[in-house]
């Protein structure tokens, strides 16, 4: 244990000691508190190093977990808005299968197109009309049903036409019009020719044989 007196001189000598003049190869000799105050300074030095080294990573870390955190809740939010809307989701569902269901049994099958052919020719019959043709097209396959375009020529008046018109789009089974023409059919006479495709259309189910499909090879 160092006497009172060597704390005394060694006191003395720090106090005597110009910084300009130290040499690191000379520390030995340097007064034992300047060297002490020196050691304490390099570990505390290196001691609050390795503190910032390791409070850097742990913000780090820190910084990390709160963007997973955001980004969790942010899925939450997602998730809990559509688990939200499910059942409102699922109610149009539902509402959208009935009305699909619906359309689909007003699609004549392909056995009900002849008595269809039939149904037209009867609202032509109905308002007296001439008749001149009425002829089922070449069926176009699509991705899920089946056009059947349908050729009319028919011959009257004009009030007639329009009645005939107003049937075809009244029957039970969904029947489109297109390209209608109206033509007079000769000099000052009152009757018009009408020509129009009307389609129908079928819908194509698993077991269904496609037109064009089976038959002997």
């Amino acid at each position: 244990m160092m006497s009172r007196a060597r704390m005394r001189a060694e006191w003395q000598r720090l106090k005597e000691v110009e910084l300009q003049q130290l040499d690191l190869k000379e520390a030995g000799s340097w007064p034992i508190f300047l060297r002490v105050l020196c050691v304490t300074l390099v570990f505390a030095l290196a001691f609050g190093a390795l503190i910032a080294w390791q409070v850097s990573d742990k913000r780090a870390k820190l910084a990390e977990a709160k963007r997973e955190e955001a980004r969790l809740l942010s899925d939450y939010r997602v998730k809990a808005s559509e688990v939200a809307l499910l059942p409102n989701v699922q109610n149009q569902l539902e509402t959208l299968e009935t009305h699909m269901t619906r359309m689909r049994a007003m699609l004549p099958t392909s056995v009900e197109i002849p008595s269809l052919l039939d149904s037209i020719s009867d609202a032509a019959v109905d308002n007296r009309l001439t008749i001149e043709g009425i002829r089922l097209g070449a069926p176009v396959v699509n991705e899920h049903y089946i056009e059947h375009p349908l050729d009319i020529q028919v011959r009257g008046g004009f009030h007639q036409l329009g009645r005939f018109i107003a049937d075809i789009s009244q029957l039970a089974r969904i029947v489109t019009q297109h390209d209608l023409t109206l033509a007079s059919t000769e000099p000052g006479s009152e009757a018009l020719r009408l020509s129009l495709v009307a389609r129908t259309y079928s819908y194509i189910d698993e077991s269904d044989e496609l037109p064009g499909e089976g038959g002997t090879p």
